[in-house]
């Protein structure tokens, strides 16, 4: 069976409008740094190869749904892209802190003290 293919031209000039808008990786700006971003990152993850594999008309327009949806978009440098997203996504919050010393992620319990 082919894989899908679901990043394409469309996406191609949708990513770069989008890092044109959005040019710093907003993980290092809460790190207090400001590094160019190259990747448009999905803040929570759209599943589309899945849901076009499996095939389920009603998954396929959910996941296309959140795929396109620019509210779920995030710039990000590549460095914050392959690693620490993908941690995030396997622990299921966020890690590290701002300059300040304040952790990243809003739901933390140091930050309901």
């Amino acid at each position: 069976m082919k894989e899908p293919r679901i990043y394409g031209s469309r996406w191609d000039k949708a990513r770069l409008t989008f890092l044109r808008a959005n040019p710093l990786c907003v993980m290092c700006h809460r790190q207090g740094r400001a590094v160019p971003a190259t990747v448009v990152d999905h803040i929570k993850p759209h599943k589309l190869k899945e849901a076009l594999n499996g095939g389920n008309p009603q998954e396929i327009a959910k996941a296309q749904k959140l795929f396109w949806d620019k509210a779920n978009w995030q710039p990000l440098c590549k460095q914050h892209h392959d690693s620490t997203k993908q941690r995030i996504e396997k622990r299921g919050h966020v890690i590290g802190c701002d300059e300040n010393g304040m952790p990243l992620d809003p739901s933390s319990h140091w930050l309901n003290l």
